[in-house]
């Protein structure tokens, strides 16, 4: 096996480790567009986990976020970025400490922009460190889910672009990631009410989180409208009907949906 291969298998492995809600509908795509957005989501995934990170402070988390903002604006060096995280080595995950790969199996015409969004994403997300994530308004809640979701729909509308000219609106790709986003924030509402961390703002009730997220998983329809692809269809048509289901049983009270709910909806999505 080519050492380009054997790149591509593991992403599509850590992948598969990473995010249930993304590996289904990735695995499906076909095989160019499977690498590309397979390696995309990696390298986003790859600072939210630091972004995210519970045992780095909010001061390590800024500087990290910003100098690898800093590095992905040039021709990335892998050994530069290995040894800023070499202190924190032992407590990041594969698919942080692996950047420097995922940015090697992305496909040569569509990487710049995937670094570039990737980059932009970091200093957002090193700027909300530094703020501590003290979400007061709407329009702060919009800022923090535009860096950490929305751009992942921008730099997924650059890609559909390069595969095959498929035009796409960027701000309802951007309302497509923040319907995303506001479905995990109400799912974890608890979990980081735990660790002394709210996105709720100030004025907010969990009933104002649920007409934020319907809001914009709605214009997400409005989305997909644009695209004649198939294949590029029915990756957003998985994650939506997901949240949408998601969103569903949090009203009910549930936590989370089954697996065997999730295989149904991808079912019903395939057909």
């Amino acid at each position: 096996m080519s050492e380009a291969k054997k790149l591509q298998k593991e992403a599509m492995q850590v992948l598969k480790d990473t995010s249930r809600t993304f590996y289904i509908p990735i695995s499906l795509l076909e095989p160019t567009l499977k690498k590309t957005v397979a390696s995309a989501y990696l390298c986003m995934r790859a600072i939210d986990e630091i972004e995210d990170h519970e045992q780095l402070k909010p001061e390590t988390k800024q500087n990290l976020l910003n100098a690898i903002s800093t590095l992905l604006k040039d021709n990335f060096d892998a050994t530069k970025y290995r040894g800023l995280l070499e202190q924190h080595e032992a407590i990041l995950p594969e698919v942080t400490l692996r950047l420097g790969d995922w940015i090697t199996v992305c496909p040569n015409g569509i990487v710049e922009k995937v670094k570039e969004s990737t980059s932009v994403m970091a200093s957002g997300m090193a700027d909300w460190a530094r703020k501590d994530w003290c979400i007061k308004s709407k329009e702060e809640l919009d800022d923090y889910t535009y860096y950490v979701a929305g751009l992942v729909g921008v730099m997924l509308s650059d890609i559909w672009k390069w595969y095959d000219n498929t035009e796409t609106d960027k701000e309802l790709a951007i309302a497509f990631g923040r319907g995303l986003q506001s479905v995990n924030i109400l799912r974890n509402q608890q979990e980081d009410q735990v660790r002394g961390v709210s996105f709720m703002p100030d004025d907010w009730n969990r009933d104002d989180m649920f007409h934020y997220a319907t809001t914009n998983l709605s214009l997400a329809d409005e989305y997909m409208k644009d695209i004649k692809n198939r294949n590029i269809l029915l990756f957003c048509k998985i994650p939506l009907a997901l949240a949408n289901k998601t969103l569903k049983a949090l009203k009910n009270g549930r936590e989370k949906i089954s697996r065997n709910e999730v295989e149904a909806i991808v079912e019903q999505a395939t057909k």
